[in-house]
């Protein structure tokens, strides 16, 4: 496919769409937390609710398109996530036409379940189709589709800065932000000729599929689902723990396979990675808040910046995993990560603070899109399944433990603090909380609020600091994956070096 124009322009309106779902994460949580907020008089549950209902549909669609689109065709999961985006579109203006707060919320509110399904379709079928079409550098080409990732984030924050900056105030603006480029990827694609993934052209069947990702993974994968979607309706974790178990039984006995011990392995290192790559970025904007205020800069600029470096990076990728090779590149990022994170729990001043991005944003650009990679190069009987279900898994570990875990860290680093330094008030202002992994404490705002004016005055850089340090605990991510790549590299070291596997079936790769 070495210089083939219909190769390319698929694989740039693949990258299209991946901006396009960037720009719908980007532009929701201005809408939710501000415009949606204010206009629909939504109170933080409400806020919360909405935002999470755009991304537990991502993370479960990313797993469920993978065990179908084969059957259905990447065209047809194309079609389906641009529907996806025009429903998100038509219900959106029918919540800004309507002018009860109720029916509003309620539109909102299923806009945002469709446009996560439509965001995990994409992501559903634009990794097989690079995966296959580049299917000797998988590697590398995914890196540069995934630089539309960050590229999207961005674009999207930049955009809307820009509509604010010049006057324009009305929210349809930003709809019209997310649904320009997912028309201008679907005009690329709906013509497309759509290559046969090379599990298929291969010849290998749907069975060994399922057998080559693993009973094992498809427990992780299937807990992860039903833990989701019981903190949404409210299952209990019995009813989580019965659906886990039948649907393991059931994919067991169809496929009589527990799966490979390295794809097991690669399973749970998935699960720190995006921890520490989108766990961290969930946060990073609230935990930078007090030490960028200090200096009279927004603390979003540090998540931008750090975007801006992926995405250059990401574009730039093929000389460098060309030296280091994957694992290579991953226990190098993971090293950069480590000493990224832990600058950026103690960095004060804006040259500190961009030192310390830069560093963290070295790490965390090659994790996501060199993981799709080694497992697309080193599982290709496991298709769709195997590539995706693992991005899948990332995406719910994300929502369902790191992000309330590094939540939980920075409340016992507070309370820990204040129960040395202030003990007198550590009863007053904190309550007891739990949430998927145990107990903790938290401050109570309430509480806090109620403390003298001196006191709160004195308290506060204690908690600005503690806060801001939780980052050091987020370290231990970086740390188990880079003993895990490590462990890897020893094993294919002591094979002869890392080699891809290459099924024969696959379209030749090349275009540049």
């Amino acid at each position: 496919m070495k210089n083939d124009p219909k190769a390319l322009k698929m694989f740039w309106g693949c990258f299209i769409a991946l901006i396009t779902t960037a720009m719908a994460f980007s532009t929701r949580i201005q809408l939710v937390y501000g415009a949606w907020a204010e206009q629909f008089n939504l109170n933080s549950v409400q806020q919360g609710e909405l935002f999470g209902a755009g991304i537990w549909p991502f993370a479960i669609s990313i797993i469920l398109f993978s065990l179908v689109i084969d059957k259905i065709g990447y065209k047809t999961a194309m079609i389906f996530s641009f529907i996806c985006y025009a429903l998100y579109g038509i219900l959106a203006v029918l919540a800004y036409i309507t002018g009860d707060n109720g029916s509003a919320y309620n539109l909102l509110y299923l806009g945002s379940i469709i446009l996560g399904l439509g965001n995990g379709t994409v992501e559903a079928y634009i990794n097989p189709i690079v995966a296959t079409m580049f299917n000797k550098e998988k590697t590398k080409w995914l890196n540069i589709l995934h630089a539309g990732w960050p590229g999207g984030l961005v674009v999207g924050g930049l955009l809307t800065a820009a509509l604010v900056g010049i006057g324009i105030t009305n929210w349809l603006a930003l709809i019209a932000l997310v649904i320009i480029p997912a028309v201008i990827f679907f005009i690329m694609l709906i013509g497309a000729e759509y290559p046969v993934n090379e599990r298929v052209a291969s010849g290998t069947s749907y069975k060994e599929m399922l057998a080559e990702f693993g009973t094992v993974c498809a427990l992780i994968s299937s807990w992860l689902i039903f833990a989701q979607l019981g903190q949404v309706f409210g299952f209990s974790t019995l009813v989580v723990w019965i659906l886990t178990g039948l649907s393991a039984v059931v994919y067991f006995l169809y496929c009589k396979s527990f799966g490979r011990p390295m794809m097991i392995l690669l399973v749970l290192i998935m699960i720190p990675l995006a921890i520490t790559e989108l766990g961290t970025d969930g946060w990073i904007t609230s935990l930078m808040q007090a030490p960028m205020a200090e200096i009279g800069a927004p603390a979003i600029l540090v998540l931008v910046y750090t975007s801006a470096i992926m995405m250059i990076l990401r574009f730039n990728v093929g000389p460098i995993v060309g030296k280091f090779g994957p694992l290579g590149l991953l226990m190098g990022a993971a090293g950069f990560a480590i000493v990224g994170l832990w600058l950026l729990a103690g960095a004060k001043s804006l040259i500190f603070i961009f030192i310390a991005a830069t560093v963290y944003g070295i790490g965390k650009t090659f994790f996501w899109p060199t993981m799709l990679g080694v497992v697309s190069e080193q599982f290709p009987k496991g298709g769709a399944l195997s590539l995706n279900a693992i991005a899948g898994v990332g995406m719910l570990s994300v929502g369902i433990i790191g992000v309330p875990l590094i939540g939980a860290f920075q409340e016992k680093n507070v309370t820990d603090a204040l129960a040395a330094s202030n003990p007198e008030v550590i009863e007053t202002i904190t309550v007891d909380k739990n949430y998927v992994l145990g107990d903790y404490k938290a401050v109570d705002p309430a509480a806090f609020a109620g403390l003298p004016e001196a006191q709160q005055a004195a308290i506060q850089p204690l908690i600005e600091e503690h806060t801001q340090g939780a980052l050091r605990k987020v370290v231990v991510f970086p740390i188990i994956m880079l003993i895990g790549y490590i462990g890897l590299h020893l094993y294919f070291k002591g094979r002869g070096g890392y080699k891809p596997i290459d099924l024969g079936g696959g379209e030749s790769s090349g275009a540049h």
